[in-house]
């Protein structure tokens, strides 16, 4: 019977290296460069749209919550700080701050 080595960390799409920047240049968009060279951007209205909160996303179903026409087309982001070294908590103008997005999530939802 042969054993098959196990992948290598990286292998693993949930372990996402941290961004090398963050940008925060407009208000409207969060920026990353990432360690592989890739830059990407996505709008805070996006990611508050994608926000997997318990407020947000049923915790049990899955199922949204949120309401898109209840986020303004104009949202902005109004602060941002590091969760742990796997992700940021980002507080929007609309005073939600409850969402933990990982790394793995803004590469995959900012189309790095």
């Amino acid at each position: 019977m042969t054993s098959q080595a196990s992948p290598p960390e990286s292998a693993d799409p949930e372990r996402v290296q941290p961004p090398v920047r963050i940008l925060r240049r407009e208000p409207e968009r969060i920026g990353f460069e990432w360690p592989d060279g890739r830059e990407s951007s996505i709008s805070a209205r996006e990611l508050r749209l994608s926000c997997p909160c318990a407020r947000c996303v049923d915790e049990f179903t899955g199922a949204a919550l949120l309401d898109p026409e209840t986020v303004p087309e104009g949202l902005t982001q109004s602060n941002v700080e590091l969760v742990g070294n796997y992700a940021l908590s980002i507080t929007f103008s609309d005073g939600h701050r409850t969402g933990i997005f990982t790394w793995a999530a803004l590469r995959r939802l900012s189309g790095a």
